[in-house]
């Protein structure tokens, strides 16, 4: 097979393939398998579409929903962002398939999980609870309080103002994170009852479930009484009990993430899950 002899060169910012001259160089073979390579071009797209292109002719295109500057086009792969692989090429063409989904559904296709972001587990080692004492050196803020002539003058003035915006929050730094929350695995789960024996306020209860939401909560080690907060309960377990919590008396401590011998239990700040078409998921 001969094959002729080039030299790159970059012309207008674009590289190309430019023949030098010299004599073509024969390659012996008992058969050849060509593999074509095929090139972007999109000659076949009008340009007063709304479409734009860029240096290399290439089409436009937002790395983060692969939408085209006109509204209702988008692209994927190669043709997207140039060529890299096959498991990239079907990523883009997953992430523009979530956008078209918004678009037709009338939604913001922007507005979707990051799919970079990084999950990483908030539970805390044994020795983080048992030794971690430290006296902490942050800053502790006094709240404001109102002249005292008018507050001893007027019995039903507020004493305290509050803080501000931005105290409230360095203030709250301080804080043990309680909004990180506990997430129980129910198929992780081996009903040994460690989480019931560790829990400084008995808000976890294995039950059979009721119909009525207040006779479940009668059933519970402590009564939950107060309507307002809502429990959890898990699905079904392989006994046909179920896990019952008591959010408003949990202290979010994690001593039954610790306990728990199979990590049915665990601290979360967050779940995370990636956004898939017709059905985006945030929580």
């Amino acid at each position: 097979m001969y094959f002729e002899k080039v030299k790159a060169e970059y012309v207008d910012g674009k590289r190309k393939l430019i023949p030098t001259g010299e004599p073509d160089v024969f390659y012996p073979a008992d058969d050849v398998i060509i593999a074509i390579g095929q090139e972007n071009r999109f000659e076949w797209i009008e340009r007063d579409l709304g479409i734009e292109f860029d240096k290399w002719d290439m089409p436009v295109v937002s790395p983060e929903t692969f939408a085209s500057t006109a509204p209702k086009v988008f692209f994927g792969g190669d043709a997207a962002l140039g060529p890299k692989n096959v498991i990239t090429a079907v990523a883009q063409g997953h992430q523009a398939a979530i956008s078209i989904d918004l678009y037709c559904n009338g939604l913001d296709i922007s507005d979707r999980p990051a799919p970079d972001t990084k999950l990483f587990s908030t539970k805390m080692g044994i020795h983080e609870w048992a030794y971690d004492n430290d006296v902490t050196t942050d800053n502790r803020f006094i709240v404001p309080q109102a002249d005292k002539k008018e507050t001893l003058s007027n019995r039903l003035k507020e004493v305290e103002l509050g803080f501000d915006l931005a105290t409230a929050f360095k203030e709250a730094q301080r804080c043990l994170n309680c909004d990180v929350q506990t997430v129980f695995d129910e198929y992780k789960c081996i009903e040994c009852d460690a989480c019931m024996d560790i829990c400084p306020t008995n808000c976890i209860t294995f039950t059979t479930n009721e119909d009525d939401e207040n006779s479940l909560r009668m059933k519970l080690l402590v009564p939950a009484i107060n309507q307002e907060q809502e429990l959890l309960v898990s699905d079904t377990l392989k006994t046909g009990k179920v896990m019952v919590k008591d959010e408003d008396v949990c202290l979010h401590c994690g001593l039954c993430a610790e306990r728990c011998p199979t990590a049915a239990w665990d601290m979360k700040q967050f779940n995370y899950n990636t956004a898939k078409a017709g059905h985006l998921c945030y929580a």
